[in-house]
């Protein structure tokens, strides 16, 4: 892949980057994510985010614990997709620019017609200069028909979009050699570039210990698997550092040393990027 043909990129922010520990919207870290993408925008890049946060929006809102029934986070969903999309929109129009709510279940995906109707719509926001704002659908998701997180979303949605890049926020640096929260005697060390996902580097991958966040390490890399095979790079970095998304885009462009994050690099062999839907 050329760096220098970076022009659409896909960026997901993980609940645990959104919100503070009592589930509250985190005001600064959010305009911190929505200035770098105004920035990038302005940059002439194409952009899309996709975010989580609606459930452990309400719950911080109504200040309850995490609900058990998939009715009461349906519930959750619903007030804080207000609360989540009302707030981006405030922060992006004092940088002059709008955010257009998409909302999403995998059967949506998984219709060729609702495909098509996802991609026009897309399209039309990015061609009249709207940041498309894009979540699962949690309000009336079951678990039938959800993604399951919002990497898989991400990823799902970054193919279907055709994408050049998709960048992970979340709350830790990247992969690491294994998993941060076991207590072992070997030095927990980055992995700052995969070329191929192995077994070993599955194994690498720890489970999620986030309150309020479905996904995990291992949804990332299936979320890797699904833009890999259609010739998108994916990276995971830490959602807390200063500029992380134009850093990124720099390391991309620029040809670097691969050194912030994990980077995960489509084989030569990839399909064509973007997918079809059969």
């Amino acid at each position: 892949m050329r760096k220098d043909k970076i022009n659409r990129v896909v960026v997901k922010i993980g609940t645990s980057c959104l919100t503070h520990q009592n589930q509250k919207l985190n005001y600064t870290a959010i305009e911190h994510y929505l200035r770098q993408l105004v920035d990038l925008k302005n940059s002439g890049k194409e952009v899309l985010l996709v975010t989580s946060g609606a459930v452990g929006a309400g719950m911080g809102e109504l200040k309850i614990n995490l609900p058990c029934k998939m009715a009461e986070k349906q519930g959750m969903a619903a007030i804080g997709q207000g609360l989540l999309i009302s707030l981006y929109n405030k922060i992006l129009r004092q940088f002059g620019e709008l955010g257009g709510q998409v909302l999403l279940s995998s059967s949506d995906i998984n219709e060729k017609k609702k495909y098509n109707n996802i991609f026009n719509t897309l399209e039309v926001l990015i061609k009249n200069d709207i940041i498309p704002i894009i979540n699962e659908n949690d309000t009336v998701a079951t678990d039938e028909i959800k993604f399951g997180d919002n990497d898989t979303l991400s990823a799902q949605v970054s193919s279907l979009i055709k994408a050049d890049l998709l960048i992970l926020l979340t709350d830790v640096e990247g992969l690491y050699n294994r998993a941060p929260s076991l207590k072992v005697e070997e030095d927990l060390k980055l992995i700052n570039k995969v070329e191929k996902i192995t077994s070993d580097i599955e194994k690498k991958a720890g489970c999620s210990e986030s309150i309020v966040g479905t996904g995990g390490m291992k949804t990332k890399l299936q979320a890797a698997k699904i833009v890999n095979a259609a010739g998108i790079t994916m990276v995971i970095g830490s959602a807390y550092k200063k500029n992380i998304i134009s850093k990124i885009i720099n390391m991309l462009e620029e040809e670097k040393e691969y050194k912030i994050g994990t980077t995960f690099l489509p084989d030569d062999n990839h399909q064509q990027s973007g997918t079809s839907n059969k």
